[in-house]
């Protein structure tokens, strides 16, 4: 089991940048793909981006991020990073660390088993 505390959220301008930070419990961080989701007032949550725990490299965005966000991971902190630019209004969103062991996906939060208690960040225009 791990658990998961999620930092570095804020208020920010639009243009501007935040790098979100989970840190995890436990030690077998490096088995874990993570992933980052986001949820805003009266929406369903959303895939942001994740990576996999076979190689730092293996990286997943959502279309909406896509060459903004940058998904990383520091096994020996037992940390992942969402580095987030050029940040947009609607962007503005509660955005949650998840972490799974298992195959079953990286895209769905039924994918994922455990669950930070999220951070918000707010983008004004």
């Amino acid at each position: 089991q791990v658990q998961l505390v999620e930092s570095g959220g804020g208020l920010v301008q639009a243009g501007g940048s935040l790098r979100l930070s989970c840190a995890a419990s436990g030690r077998t961080f490096s088995s874990y793909t993570m992933g980052w989701f986001r949820q805003a007032p009266g929406k369903e949550r959303e895939f942001v981006a994740a990576i996999g725990w076979w190689s730092e490299s293996s990286t997943y965005y959502a279309d909406s991020v896509k060459g903004r966000f940058t998904i990383s991971r520091d096994n020996r902190k037992n940390t992942v990073y969402l580095q987030m630019n050029s940040l947009k209004p609607e962007d503005t969103c509660v955005y949650y660390c998840a972490a799974t062991q298992s195959l079953r996906g990286l895209y769905a939060s039924k994918d994922y088993d455990y669950w930070g208690q999220g951070t918000q960040v707010t983008v004004s225009s």
